[in-house]
């Protein structure tokens, strides 16, 4: 079957194949370790099981979504919403956040702290509290244990059936979309309806705890009816075409009484935005114009005009899409002028280094990532484009030391093990080229990709009785996932 056709299937199959194989953790699953989903009046998943079911949904995420791979959004993204995981019932646990590159303006929670928010939605909030808002309200989807309460609910229906539900109610599905997947799956039309009534419930908990951590956040309370009521506002507007925010989190005038009621229990905070946020503001618009010229002359009569929110960031669109239009001169006098101000300053400094580099400055390029990377050893964003810059310099065996690295530390990372095949191949390292590019596709959810890749590493000449067991292992699992998927399909 075509790889198109299976990913077409793959979310309303992942929940219901999550209970049934074992995915893939970093190769390491063995084919006895599969998880009992207990009985239905017992808890349906351990910590261990629920973080499998996790990684495995997002990997069908990344097959069917465009999950924004740039480190600067993802490492703002995930250090806003953990720091409100800080507050929350899951203190101590590490969530993943992430951007989908999509103008609806919607964002979901699903199994294993992983939570999705639409650029749409990020673009749509008018304060920083307003995003944390949003954030905290999908991290209580998580806390509350919503999704294990779906399944109970869906218990008494075919593991399909049940699997449809929750991917409808994981992905926050329409009205109309949970029809149509409740259709394609044979589901009962009552389904639908019982999704609805479940899903309010969770709201009304998930506004009264996200409240409480935006608090102690040190974040607006206020923000979260403040951004109902701005969507209660639009809903009147639309009509029948409704945000996705408003199809899957209704907001009605007692949803907005009820969480404004809550947030009056705490004072007024005012909390001016982070320069952070209004950066990824920028970069969002900046990217939503097809043409860079478009964003070059949006940008520019904002500032001519004097119609901007901050300054600095509209400087910083200003660049952004000066180098996607290969002004390079010009981009980088306008980020000089930035990093004057706020020298540490993440986004200034990967921007203009890349800057350099696109440029043809490849010395220049390394050399200011080095030094920020001294300062900041720690920062994604940092070492993964030094690494990139490594390699486009010919310092390969440098790139791949670096990289093994970010691999330990973030092994969910599709960008770093793609990397890590470039590395390996320019040192003449074949099989673990392609050993690596398995890793990254079939955490894109390509499985047939990363079989092939599986397949051709092993006839290389020369392996190892060790690295031919591994990657003979690895190859068995994908196939396995593949021939489930097949399965599913055909029936």
């Amino acid at each position: 079957m075509p790889e198109a056709k299976l990913h077409h299937r793959l979310l309303i199959l992942v929940l219901g194949l999550c209970l049934n194989l074992t995915p893939l953790q970093a190769w390491s699953i063995s084919g006895d370790d599969l998880p009992d989903i207990g009985a239905a009046s017992g808890n349906l998943f351990t910590p261990a099981q629920e973080k499998q079911l996790g990684k495995t949904f997002m990997r069908y995420i990344r097959a069917t979504q465009p999950v924004i791979t740039d480190p600067l959004m993802d490492d703002y993204i995930n250090k806003l919403g953990n720091s409100l995981v800080e507050h929350s019932q899951e203190q101590g646990s590490k969530f993943t956040f992430f951007l989908v590159d999509s103008p609806q303006v919607n964002a979901y929670a699903g199994p294993g702290g992983y939570i999705g928010v639409y650029t749409g939605l990020a673009l749509t909030t008018q304060s920083e509290s307003e995003l944390a808002a949003v954030l905290a309200h999908e991290i209580t989807h998580v806390t509350q244990k919503h999704l294990q309460r779906a399944w109970y609910a869906a218990s008494n229906m075919s593991l399909v059936q049940g699997a449809a539900l929750l991917a409808a109610i994981i992905l926050g599905a329409t009205a109309g979309g949970d029809a149509a997947i409740a259709a394609t799956m044979g589901a009962q039309a009552a389904m639908q309806q019982q999704q609805i009534n479940f899903t309010r419930q969770n709201e009304k908990e998930a506004d009264r705890l996200g409240i409480n951590i935006l608090h102690d956040a040190d974040y607006d309370p206020h923000a979260m009816p403040t951004f109902f009521a701005r969507m209660g506002r639009a809903n009147k507007s639309y009509g029948t075409e409704l945000p996705e925010f408003l199809r899957t989190h209704p907001v009605t005038n007692s949803r907005i009484a009820d969480s404004l009621g809550r947030a009056e229990k705490f004072p007024y905070r005012q909390r001016p935005d982070s320069l952070r946020y209004l950066l990824l503001r920028a970069s969002l618009r900046q990217q939503s114009f097809e043409e860079p010229d478009e964003a070059i002359r949006h940008f520019r009569t904002l500032l001519k005009e004097g119609r901007y929110r901050d300054e600095a960031a509209t400087h910083y669109g200003l660049s952004l899409a000066l180098l996607r239009a290969d002004h390079y001169r010009e981009a980088s006098d306008e980020l000089n002028k930035l990093m004057q101000e706020h020298p540490d300053t993440l986004e200034y400094v990967v921007t203009a280094s890349r800057t350099h580099m696109e440029a043809g400055r490849k010395k220049q390029a390394i050399n200011l990532l080095e030094q920020s990377a001294h300062k900041f050893p720690l920062s994604y964003p940092l070492q993964v484009t030094l690494s990139e810059f490594y390699l486009r310099a010919g310092l390969a065996d440098k790139a791949y030391k670096k990289l093994k690295l970010l691999a330990s530390l973030q092994p969910e990372n599709t960008q770093t093990y793609k990397l890590l095949a470039q590395a390996a191949a320019a040192l003449g390292n074949k099989a673990e080229s392609h050993e690596f590019m398995a890793m990254h596709y079939y955490l894109m959810g390509a499985l047939e990709a990363s079989l092939m890749q599986l397949k051709i590493a092993l006839r290389v000449p020369g392996l190892d009785f060790y690295r031919t067991a591994r990657l003979e292992s690895q190859l068995k699992k994908v196939q396995l996932e593949i021939d489930e998927l097949k399965k599913e399909h055909d029936k």
